[in-house]
């Protein structure tokens, strides 16, 4: 008899623990979002943020945008604005995640101060020219990276590339690199 109500107790116990544990379903990668913002980390360091917004047409297919502004001073930092345009082609198992290749093309400001020194003979001392040029820009590149996707639509992704700039451009190319840190939306 003591078996048998030990028994009953242990099965009622096992089982109002097994029906009081809440169940965390997860959100299904294919059902996460055709939308995405990111943050630059790595340029946010360097002294140029970019955010980037990205959209999905197709499970392994990207279309996006993203936007710098220089925060250091021209001295340091000569690229000054830059706008990407990009289209990205996915070749992982999830939704626009894993490995992918991209095509850019940009839209660069760059900016630059030059100091020269001149001796004026007729005060026998130099004097000190500062110029500016300035030069807006328009090019092309390429970069490849991976993306990762966690179940709660938290995005990392590393990526390395470039391009080159045509018109007179300060400096010939661009870097696209990043280390970024987003959600889909």
């Amino acid at each position: 008899m003591k078996k048998i109500i030990l028994s009953i107790i242990t099965l009622i116990f096992f089982t109002q623990v097994s029906l009081s544990q809440k169940s965390r379903q997860a959100i299904p990668i294919s059902d996460s979002g055709n939308h995405e913002l990111r943050l630059n980390i790595a340029t946010s360091i360097g002294g140029m943020p970019e955010v980037t917004y990205e959209y999905f047409p197709l499970d392994n297919m990207g279309v996006g945008i993203s936007a710098a502004f220089a925060a250091e001073s021209v001295e340091f930092l000569k690229n000054r604005a830059q706008l990407t345009g990009f289209y990205r082609v996915y070749f992982g198992n999830k939704k626009s995640c894993g490995f992918f290749i991209e095509g850019n093309m940009a839209y660069n400001f760059q900016a630059e101060i030059s100091e020269v020194s001149v001796y004026d003979s007729s005060t026998l001392s130099f004097k000190y020219i500062k110029s500016e040029k300035k030069s807006n820009n328009f090019g092309f590149g390429a970069a490849i990276g991976v993306k990762l996707l966690a179940r709660n639509r938290f995005v990392g992704e590393i990526y390395a590339g470039g391009g080159r700039l045509f018109n007179k451009s300060i400096i010939g190319g661009y870097p696209r690199v990043g280390l970024s840190l987003g959600i889909r939306l």
